[in-house]
């Protein structure tokens, strides 16, 4: 019964000689273009995206060498920033310990200065003491010379050289009693 429904009695599992020429042919066409048209340029876009990722990395490299170079560059003028701030501080120290220094000096001579100053008016003054004292221990020598000798030394010149060699007797008493101190005293 199956017979009756297939016209010819061939088997459906056994293809027909024309169909497995044509598919042969059609097989053998199909892979001489796929030969001649897309696997090349299946190559061509495999090559030029190798190409492109060995040009990105060679690139990605070059910039990591360049990163390198510049931070290494970066470190040194760091390093060199630091040694000059360090020298700067140093100067800056020495200077200040100089200016201290000649602060110091000019306050020295200052205070040397106003000493000396202080010590010169002191002596002026001393001397015009002297001479004044000089000038009322004599009228009152005098006057107590007269007193005692009872005669008048109303005479200026003869008064003045008494009262000098009075002084000047002073004096080289003092300067004797002084020479004959014991060192120890």
């Amino acid at each position: 019964m199956i017979s009756l429904l297939i016209p010819y009695a061939t088997n459906p599992l056994i293809p027909d000689l024309v169909e497995v020429v044509a598919s042969v042919v059609f097989v053998v066409i199909l892979t001489v273009i796929i030969a001649k048209f897309v696997v090349p340029r299946f190559e061509a876009t495999y090559a030029e995206r190798t190409a492109a990722i060995q040009g990105g990395m060679e690139k990605a490299e070059k910039a990591q060498a360049e990163a390198e170079a510049a931070l290494k560059q970066y470190q040194a003028q760091l390093a060199e920033a630091r040694s000059e701030a360090a020298k700067i501080r140093e100067d800056a120290k020495s200077q200040g310990t100089q200016i201290i220094a000649d602060l110091r000096e000019q306050a020295q001579a200052e205070a040397t200065r106003i000493r000396q100053s202080a010590e010169a008016q002191l002596e002026a003054e001393r001397t015009q003491v002297m001479t004044q004292l000089r000038g009322e221990i004599g009228g009152l020598a005098t006057t107590l010379a007269g007193r005692i000798v009872g005669e008048a030394l109303d005479d200026d010149e003869r008064a003045r050289r008494t009262v000098d060699r009075f002084l000047a007797d002073l004096e080289s008493d003092d300067a004797r009693s002084e020479s004959h101190v014991p060192a120890g005293s």
